[in-house]
């Protein structure tokens, strides 16, 4: 029979699409989970619109375990600790899905944890390219809203703007002429899924773009809306 297990939820593209793919698997996902760090520099976790994690929670019909961290380095993995650990208590679940990428510190750091609690973890997008991941994200019904801009060869008016195919193919472009990593890996630009396969709701986000300097773009978000789909 299928395993039971969680997902490691941040909002974004990465983490929504590794739900995505463990559905496709047969899995039952029981509950997202939710780390919420105090710092901006967690080594871990990801904090750019963490808090509309509970609206796409919603949407999915899933419930979230979300809880807040320090944010200090190996500080953070105790609260990871606890809230897996909660996972298994409330819901019985027997993995971890992540939508770890390229980042060698939190695919370990995850699969140590779940080693000592004796569950399995699966990444399934680990070290795929980038360029075809992208391109699979937008042809299977993602809708990617980039909501930051913090390199060199992006332009700001990408923020608060959704990924189509166009705009991908601007972006991996760019991507070859100035360097940068087309998954937005290296924290060259931040994603929040609006709508995805999964969603039974689609979620409406209003805000304002707030230019930081000449490089860098954020989209100050001031309230979502479920509609149904």
């Amino acid at each position: 029979m299928p395993k039971n297990i969680a997902c490691l939820y941040s909002g974004g593209k990465d983490s929504t699409y590794a739900l995505h793919w463990a559905y496709l698997q047969g899995f039952r996902i029981k509950c997202l989970i939710t780390l919420h760090p105090l710092r901006r520099d967690s080594w871990m976790f990801h904090r750019p619109c963490i808090e509309v994690t509970k609206f796409q929670a919603k949407a999915l019909g899933l419930p979230i375990i979300y809880k807040y961290t320090s944010g200090v380095k190996e500080e953070e993995l105790n609260d990871l600790r606890s809230a897996i650990s909660e996972a298994m208590e409330k819901y019985d679940i027997e993995g971890i899905v992540a939508g770890a990428l390229l980042s060698d510190y939190q695919r370990m750091r995850v699969a140590l944890i779940c080693e000592e609690l004796g569950i399995k973890t699966y990444v399934p997008i680990w070290r795929r390219s980038q360029e075809d991941y992208m391109r699979e994200l937008i042809r299977s019904g993602f809708k990617v809203l980039i909501t930051s801009v913090s390199c060199y060869g992006l332009p700001l008016t990408l923020v608060g703007k959704i990924i189509t195919e166009d705009i991908l193919d601007d972006i991996i472009r760019r991507s070859r002429e100035f360097g940068f990593n087309p998954a937005f890996e290296g924290g060259e630009a931040e994603t929040l899924v609006i709508d995805a396969p999964l969603f039974n709701y689609r979620l409406n986000v209003y805000g304002d773009v707030v230019k930081v300097g000449p490089y860098e773009a954020h989209l100050n978000i001031k309230g979502v809306e479920l509609e149904r789909k």
